[in-house]
């Protein structure tokens, strides 16, 4: 229990350290290829962030056990927006003006009914798999046009912009922030079989808001560092890519039975906790939003362990 605590703490510290290289290369990257910073967010920082996840995912299927990757999915989306980016907004709020960041918002609305539809017959099957990963593709299409568009009317970066120094740096920080996940997946696993928990319900308490501490070391950091649009589209990406390719990459490998009541409060909360990120005037975020989040994970918390309790 104390190894898995420490081992816990470890990859906490490394993911902030980690966190700080990632949003420096991720800037650095975007001033270099032209691309607003936003979609630097909800790509590369997205993706690097959200690694961990794939990691669990596909160890988890290759075990036999994908529903922990199915339960990490669903809850780091909860985790991601009404712990990680909560914690950000209730310090000072945030703000979101790259146009891109609504259509993300879009876009993750839609993803718990999605989901919700194509389980509704209890099975995650390779039909299932196949329906989403399109959707993943054409999504990151139209991201990528977006950012062409932008460089085109972006002047070329200055010649202070070092390409080699930022793809490193990119690369160190994404580097740690996959070791810091390891370090925290598997102490938050042995807290959690200490427990006696069901694999989803592992999955979506304890491994998502471990897979979720290097989204909190980019967003905090981002916030910190003045760059809003890398911290808002870094959680967004995150919940898109996660769903839309994560889980549907683990049901590829092993289709699986689903337990619908099991699920229902991870897509509810997910759906909740994005309806209340919806940009305001000029994309402003407001503190008050913060601590709604906060109260609807701590509901969330709550509904998922009496639900335990009832099994």
């Amino acid at each position: 229990m104390y190894t898995s605590l420490g081992m816990l703490l470890a990859g906490v510290v490394l993911a902030w350290f980690g966190g700080d290289c990632f949003v420096c290369g991720g800037v650095g990257l975007a001033r270099w290829l032209r691309w607003p910073s936003a979609v630097i967010g909800v790509t590369v920082a997205a993706f690097g962030t959200s690694s961990p996840e794939l990691i669990v995912a596909i160890h988890a299927a290759l075990e036999g056990v994908p529903e922990i990757s199915l339960g990490d999915v669903l809850g780091s989306n909860v985790v991601n927006v009404a712990l990680v980016l909560a914690l950000v907004l209730a310090l000072s709020g945030m703000k979101a003006e790259d146009d891109g960041v609504r259509r993300d918002w879009f876009i993750s609305l839609l993803v718990p009914g999605a989901v919700y539809a194509l389980l509704m017959d209890g099975w995650f099957s390779l039909f299932d798999a196949a329906f989403i990963l399109p959707g993943f593709f054409g999504w990151l299409i139209i991201v990528t046009r977006h950012a062409r568009r932008h460089a085109a009317a972006t002047p070329e970066a200055a010649d202070t912009v070092s390409p080699a120094r930022t793809i490193l740096t990119t690369l160190f920080g994404l580097g740690l922030l996959i070791v810091a996940a390891q370090f925290v997946v598997h102490g938050g696993k042995g807290i959690a079989q200490a427990l006696g928990w069901s694999p989803f319900i592992v999955g979506a308490v304890v491994v998502a808001a471990a897979t979720s501490t290097s989204e909190l070391a980019n967003t905090l950091i981002a916030r910190a560092r003045g760059h809003h649009d890398v911290g808002v589209g870094n959680i967004l990406g995150s919940n898109i890519f996660s769903v839309l390719f994560i889980a549907a990459v683990a049901a590829m490998i092993q289709p699986y039975a689903v337990q619908l009541p099991e699920i229902l409060p991870s897509l509810a909360f997910g759906l909740i906790s994005t309806l209340l990120i919806l940009p305001g005037r000029a994309g402003h975020l407001g503190r008050w939003r913060g601590f709604a989040l906060l109260l609807a994970y701590v509901a969330f918390i709550a509904i998922t362990m009496r639900q335990t309790a009832a099994q």
